[in-house]
């Protein structure tokens, strides 16, 4: 059934007693879980691998930040905890002896000299053995994540293809290597009405020309023939709108370089789709087996036209 419209300031609002709100972005649709578990500790890794890299620096820098700025205050609650101090602001000298502490690095020019220094510096050595530990590895899975790297044409066409309407959209691997054991697979997604009233999302896996290449190399466009057991079958832009479509493609392989499994997917509506349009040619042969691929034209499409033939099928009348 159609989903209540709801604000999210609502949602935020009813959920602020169980303090069980997350919100997960699946494309271009955001969905909002409420009175779900709460975090777990584990649940901290998982997030700081899906932070960007920026915010991932921002991150890390700050909670350096905040760490020197709390062992410096730890070191300032006994005056001459430190020895070998500047003689300046006592403050600033605490701050740059955790700068130095943490990091494990000792000039050797200050030093604790009471019980309660070297109670501060153990615990804060141990912190950053720790913390270093922690985000080496972090920094190491993020640099060895491997990236599908699939880039998808902004929309997906509908045109005439063997006298057979027929749904296109064009997928290009921008790695330096092929993409072995490549799977392909596009999701059709719509609401239909209930006998009972109301409407249920339907879910459809739409039959590919082919759906699977040993060799991935450069760029393909993903074909399915919208005939009578399609569920795409007299489908109009009204009909898609009025039914809320939505389309899913996804792309799984295998980085051959660190032999690791890869997946992407990118979403599409109904806004997405146009009809009687096609790709334009990004393929130029230059003879000696020799292909060149423009990806500037992967997004590009051309009208098609058509005309109605006596058999009463539609044919483009552009070449194929």
């Amino acid at each position: 059934m159609k989903p209540t419209p709801v604000s999210l300031a609502e949602v935020r609002r009813r959920s602020i007693k169980s303090r069980a709100f997350h919100s997960v972005r699946a494309g271009q649709i955001e969905f909002v879980k409420v009175n779900t578990d709460a975090w777990r500790w584990r649940d901290i890794y998982r997030w700081l691998l899906g932070l960007r890299w920026p915010q991932f620096a921002v991150f890390v820098g700050t909670l350096y930040i905040a760490l020197n700025l709390l062992f410096a205050a730890l070191y300032g609650l006994q005056q001459g905890s430190i020895a070998g101090t500047t003689g300046g602001h006592w403050f600033f000298d605490c701050f740059f002896f955790s700068v130095q502490t943490l990091a494990t690095v000792g000039y050797g020019h200050m030093y604790p000299q009471t019980l309660y220094g070297h109670l501060v510096t153990t615990i804060e050595i141990m912190s950053g053995i720790f913390l270093l530990a922690v985000m080496t590895g972090l920094i190491f899975v993020r640099f060895s994540r491997p990236s599908a790297r699939v880039v998808f044409s902004n929309s997906i066409v509908i045109a005439p293809l063997n006298r057979k309407p027929t749904l296109m959209v064009r997928v290009g691997n921008e790695n330096q290597h092929s993409m072995v054991e490549a799977e392909f697979r596009i999701m059709f997604s719509r609401d239909e009405p209930l006998l009972e009233g109301g409407d249920f999302r339907y879910f459809y896996v739409l039959k590919l020309h082919f759906d699977r290449l040993t060799v991935f190399p450069a760029a393909l466009t993903l074909r399915h023939t919208i005939d009578e057991t399609s569920p795409l079958f007299g489908a109009t832009p009204e009909s898609l709108e009025s039914s809320r479509v939505l389309l899913i493609v996804s792309v799984v392989g295998i980085d051959p370089v660190i032999a690791a499994a890869v997946q992407t997917q990118k979403d599409y509506s109904w806004r997405d789709v146009r009809f009687g349009e096609r790709f334009a040619e990004m393929y130029t042969e230059d003879g000696g087996g020799r292909l060149t691929v423009d990806y500037g034209r992967l997004h590009e499409t051309e009208q098609v036209e058509v005309a109605i033939r006596g058999n009463g099928r539609d044919e483009s009348s552009s070449d194929k």
